[in-house]
């Protein structure tokens, strides 16, 4: 299930136009093959290049200063960010696909780099960053139009729409709401389905499998659009897809939240940071609203699962997850909402530390310009070309850490 791009075109509606997606990814600590909800959108010659494995450091590497986090978003921002007219009164930008600039991001990579942008800002605010955040918005309104319901699959228009309701909430641009909330509500039309499996949402409008990446950021992004607008309906379908994603891909004794489901009740992929991390994400957001569920518990046992599951070791180094390039970015996905949790919940005590290492150890195998890749064991190579998606993760992680300090 590969998903084929061309990258080049000026009007990306054509990304929309593939056949199937697929993973093939082996990561560490997980006992079943699994495949789904990855769309191998970059190749990247970090798969094919020999790299050189260096140990892990006996005494852990320093936390990075908020400084360096800045610094670490700048220097994405002038390898990848590219502005490329107007838009009305204003600019229009994108993220390159990778260092050596043959073309934009792929659709739902671009959002969660520019999610990542909305994370740095809420760290160290600038006129610069709010601005390439509208810059960055308009270029998706530009190649993409303001409605995507050319694109079948429904967790690339989850993406789009969580960016946008985060934008709106820095920006107050009405603009962005309306795009989050059209996106999300053509979405949910097609997507939601109770006929099969009681409920959740269809990974694409091939209605084959359910999917933890759709699910989950969709109740983190309706919880946004109440949040934004007051009607409850929002929350109501928040809980919807929560109560179903705890029934059928939540493991209530461990904490795993695994990643896919088809039609015949067979769980299909086990958990991946980013669905492990979106899931976390979820709790956080509906314990509030919810009191009488234990949000709070399951979060936790959740990040409890992605600490001692998700690592190298227990309480380690988060894994590689280097199998494709949709794989790649998804420990910045795992980072921005494990760090929300944390600060939200108060239990910095318990995963602070642990976060804390991996933002050091991230920043500590930055290359001689300053990028990080998504091999935290191995030193970033200055040769190679790295692709956008894979050197976000760092950035992700050492910003949204200093929403708990």
């Amino acid at each position: 299930m590969k998903r084929q791009l061309n990258c080049n075109l000026p009007k990306p509606f054509n990304l929309f136009r593939s056949g199937t997606k697929m993973l093939a990814i082996a990561t560490l600590g997980l006992s079943m093959a699994i495949a789904g909800c990855k769309k191998e959108a970059v190749k990247s010659n970090l798969l094919t290049t020999n790299t050189t494995t260096i140990a892990l450091p006996g005494t852990p590497p320093p936390f990075p200063t908020r400084n360096e986090a800045l610094v670490a978003m700048q220097v994405y921002n002038n390898h990848f960010y590219n502005q490329y007219g107007t838009y009305g009164p204003s600019y229009k930008a994108y993220y390159w696909k990778d260092d050596g600039h043959t073309g934009r991001m792929d659709f739902w990579t671009q959002q969660e780099a520019i999610e990542m942008l909305i994370d740095a800002q809420t760290i160290n605010p600038s006129t610069d960053f709010l601005n390439k955040i509208q810059y960055l918005y308009n270029g998706v309104r530009d190649g993409y139009g303001t409605l995507w319901s050319s694109n079948i699959y429904n967790d690339d228009v989850v993406w789009g729409s969580l960016m946008c309701i985060r934008a709106y909430h820095l920006t107050n641009d009405g603009g962005q709401l309306d795009m989050a909330k059209n996106n999300f509500n053509m979405m949910w039309n097609r997507a939601w389905d109770t006929t099969v499996l009681g409920g959740g949402l269809w990974w694409n409008t091939n209605n084959n499998t359910k999917n933890t990446c759709v699910n989950a950021p969709a109740v983190i992004c309706a919880m946004l659009l109440y949040q934004a607008t007051g009607d409850a309906s929002y929350k109501t379908k928040a809980k919807q897809i929560m109560d179903w994603m705890v029934a059928h891909l939540y493991d209530t004794s461990t904490g795993e939240v695994k990643g896919a489901i088809i039609p015949n009740g067979t769980i299909t992929e086990g958990a991946l940071s980013y669905t492990q991390g979106t899931f976390i994400g979820a709790c956080d957001l509906l314990r509030s609203e919810y009191p009488a569920v234990d949000y709070l518990g399951m979060g936790k046992k959740a990040m409890d699962y992605a600490k001692a599951s998700l690592c190298s070791s227990a309480g380690g180094i988060l894994n590689d997850e280097n199998g494709n390039g949709d794989t790649q970015g998804m420990k910045s996905i795992f980072a921005r909402w494990a760090c929300q949790f944390v600060q939200h919940t108060g239990t910095s005590s318990t995963y602070g530390a642990w976060l804390d290492l991996n933002a050091g150890q991230a920043w500590s195998i930055r290359n001689s310009s300053g990028l990080m890749w998504n091999t935290w064991n191995t030193r970033t190579s200055d040769t190679q070309v790295l692709n956008a998606f894979q050197t976000t993760c760092g950035v992700s992680m050492m910003n949204n850490a200093y929403l708990y300090h």
